[in-house]
């Protein structure tokens, strides 16, 4: 088993996540599409990647539910293919800015970081922010556990009503 399915059957959101975008090509053509780059020889050209390669990443996206092709056709020229993110892809634009935060502070070098995310209705900088179901603006001093949710496996746990042979009795 590589280690894409590995990842992808876990019982863990983040190790799923991790095997949609399973490698750095796959993370920068989500990133290209978001910016509106939805071209197959522009995205090729702006990533300098090999056209096989895109061709099976587009692929994948697009069997995964985090890409569409479109087809559209110039004048007097043949039906060719646009690549749109759909709303799963469209969803994962957070994640890609959670890295991008993360890059800003801890790889961008003595310049600072390439590019900012900026509000276009008054210019500032923008954050990630987390915020609980009831809507506190969580910190980095602020304590965060993690609880099984809906998706988690059940467990067996031993109980009273148990009968177990080679245990005395309680």
């Amino acid at each position: 088993m590589d280690a894409r399915t590995a990842a992808a059957s876990q019982v863990c959101s983040v190790a799923r996540t991790a095997a949609l975008l399973a490698d750095p090509w796959t993370v920068l053509l989500v990133r290209d599409l978001g910016r509106g780059i939805t071209r197959f020889d522009q995205l090729a050209r702006g990533l300098g990647v090999a056209r096989t390669v895109l061709s099976r990443r587009l692929s994948e996206l697009i069997d995964d539910g985090v890409v569409e092709r479109v087809d559209y056709r110039e004048p007097r020229a043949r039906t060719r293919a646009e690549y749109r993110l759909t709303r799963r892809g469209r969803d994962l634009g957070v994640v890609l800015a959670a890295l991008m935060d993360f890059g800003d502070r801890h790889l961008a070098g003595d310049a600072g970081p390439p590019v900012v995310r900026v509000h276009t209705g008054c210019g500032a900088p923008v954050r990630l922010v987390s915020v609980c179901g009831a809507g506190h603006r969580l910190g980095r001093t602020d304590e965060v556990h993690l609880e099984p949710g809906p998706g988690a496996p059940v467990t067996h746990t031993h109980t009273d009503t148990d009968t177990d042979t080679d245990q005395e009795p309680r």
